[in-house]
């Protein structure tokens, strides 16, 4: 349990570390303000970090910005280690998130439902019941009456 503590701990510094060094140390043109880390995970070894990030921007810029970390990936790495302060300074791996392409997919599905509803709500406006409006049977009131007098 203290393994994952240790690497959970050593995850966060990695992203603050690698999110604050985009953001104001490296120079790239490729690593604009687009860049967003999202999430970092380590091996229980703490061995091996995985980096995942967004990139705000079409397709060109999304491969512009994954060339830019990898050539950036050394010096990402070196100001982990002297951040961190372990014995070995894990490797780095940049990774796609895919959170924010699942999360346009899922609205994409949201708003084709909805207009589904909508299309449903207006066949159905002037509708009537197939049969009764209220379908439950009810005792009849002479039953109750002949069922007192006995």
């Amino acid at each position: 349990m203290a393994d994952n503590a240790r690497a959970k701990r050593l995850a966060d510094l990695i992203r603050e570390v690698v999110a604050q060094k985009l953001q104001r140390g490296i120079k790239d043109p490729r690593l604009g303000s687009h860049v967003t880390i999202t999430d970092t995970r380590v091996t229980g070894d703490l061995r091996e970090a995985t980096v995942f990030y967004t990139v705000y921007g079409d397709d060109e810029e999304r491969a512009a910005a994954a060339a830019g970390l990898e050539s950036a990936k050394g010096i990402l790495r070196s100001e982990v280690g002297r951040a961190a302060g372990v014995k070995f300074t894990p490797t780095l791996a940049f990774v796609m998130d895919a959170l924010p392409d699942n999360a346009r997919a899922i609205e994409d599905l949201l708003d084709k439902a909805r207009m589904s509803d909508e299309k449903v709500r207006e066949a159905s406006a002037g509708a009537k019941y197939a049969g009764d409006a209220d379908p439950y049977r009810k005792p009849d009131e002479d039953d109750e009456t002949d069922d007192s007098a006995e």
